[in-house]
């Protein structure tokens, strides 16, 4: 899929993600929209899926380590065809297996995860394995900046180097906020680039809401061999509407009807402003 496409994809998961929540009446929703934009070129543009045979064992793998943004997942997932779209507007019911944390019970979702600090060990584990049976499979995490401080990271890291995983990419959600606020209020993370490389990975910064970037980015893997890839993307915490922007009390918070009608309006906006610019473009 091509930037054009999928800059006006970004939009579109942005109003489904919104909607979703507000019909559950429950979700995270500042943090499901800042990692939008890097869900959207991982799963239109860099990983070999096949919606059709989730347990393709070709298929590269991804988990979802920060899964309290998991609306933005399901969006995604459903997108590609993982599973009917009808299937997000059960999110919250009782019985429902589209529930607040992924499950694997979703088709599509690699991993039950929540418990923050988990994933990477898990993707560590999937990037071993796949390098010791010879399969060209890869592996992608998704982290939270807060789930940093979480001390199993740094083990899965120090382990991510001695195996030389250069098949695992690691990518932080850096919206710079969490639960209970600024993550260098809360517990300093920087510099974190230099800690990250400190513990033998190949580091790249991009603007995490920024496709051409994203998929300029991940198009330079393996950044070097033998080093585990950390991709530290610098997003916008509730990114694509302008009162949910880098507002910490909407970590977890349900728009009320009157806010959905208003994001939605901005939503909309945005997808008339990509029409012009695009139709600008083909016509010169």
């Amino acid at each position: 899929m091509q930037i054009p496409e999928l800059e006006r994809k970004s939009i579109h998961y942005r109003k489904t993600i919104l909607s979703s929540i507000a019909q559950a009446g429950a979700g995270h929703t500042g943090g499901s929209l800042s990692c939008t934009d890097i869900l959207n070129v991982l799963y239109n543009h860099v990983m070999r899926v096949d919606p059709q045979n989730p347990a393709w064992a070709g298929r590269d793998r991804y988990i979802h380590s920060k899964g309290h943004s998991v609306e933005a997942l399901y969006t995604v997932l459903a997108d590609k065809g993982f599973f009917p779209a009808e299937k997000l507007a059960t999110m919250g019911r009782a019985g429902s297996h589209w529930v607040g944390h992924p499950t694997r019970k979703v088709p599509g979702v690699e991993q039950n995860t929540g418990a923050l600090g988990h994933g990477l060990s898990v993707a560590v584990g999937m990037a071993l394995a796949a390098k010791q049976d010879g399969h060209a499979s890869r592996v992608f995490t998704l982290m939270g900046d807060g789930e940093l401080t979480e001390g199993s990271i740094w083990e899965a890291s120090m382990s991510a180097a001695f195996y030389k995983l250069d098949n695992l990419t690691v990518i932080i959600d850096r919206n710079t906020l969490q639960i209970s606020g600024r993550t260098e209020t809360v517990m300093a993370l920087e510099p974190l680039a230099e800690r990250f490389a400190a513990f033998g990975y190949a580091v790249r910064t991009v603007d995490g809401n920024d496709v051409a970037a994203l998929v300029d980015v991940f198009a330079q893997m393996p950044f070097e061999a033998g080093k585990p890839n950390l991709i530290l993307a610098r997003t916008t915490k509730g990114k694509g509407v302008s009162f949910i922007e880098d507002a910490a009390d909407w970590h977890h918070h349900v728009p009320t009807a009157a806010e959905l009608a208003i994001a939605l309006a901005e939503l909309n906006q945005a997808e008339e402003r990509w029409q012009e610019r695009y139709a600008t473009i083909t016509t010169r």
